[in-house]
């Protein structure tokens, strides 16, 4: 697969995108506004539909977080990571639970260590934790009961 031609097709139908580098696999920067649209783009692309969203996780940037989404082209066996940034003090995204069931546990998983909101998720809540605890993976967590900082 071509990822470049990839590229230019994703150019043409949506605006902001950015390739992304200093990663191992391909990967683009998405606008937040457009993820949806872009996921479901690649799910049903003609040259390798990416049909396989084998890991979703976040990443807490201290001002920002960065969502990302690794898919999968069985078909072609080629990878691609989109990534996205979402603002820190109120972090929600679209889920993409609705084009991959296998997302509505990353995305609880997600919800529970960083605090990132699903919009439309069909059962968002705690997958580990309890409602009070907080978000262990947040740069800024702290433990007053284990004293864990980070």
């Amino acid at each position: 697969m071509d990822i470049s031609q990839l590229k230019i097709k994703l150019g043409e139908k949506f605006k902001g995108i950015e390739e992304a580098d200093k990663i191992d696999l391909s990967g683009f920067i998405v606008p937040a506004d457009q993820l949806h649209e872009i996921i479901v783009f690649l799910k049903e692309y003609e040259k390798g539909k990416f049909n396989y969203l084998f890991n979703l996780t976040c990443t807490d940037n201290g001002d920002s977080f960065t969502m990302l989404y690794y898919m999968e082209s069985v078909e072609e066996r080629a990878n691609v990571v989109v990534k996205t940034n979402i603002d820190r003090e109120k972090p929600v995204i679209p889920t993409v639970a609705d084009l991959f069931p296998a997302a509505e546990y990353l995305e609880r998983e997600v919800y529970d260590l960083f605090g990132v909101v699903f919009e439309n998720h069909p059962d968002l809540r705690r997958l580990f934790l309890e409602d009070d605890f907080g978000y262990p993976l947040r740069k800024d967590f702290k433990d007053e009961i284990n004293i864990i900082e980070r």
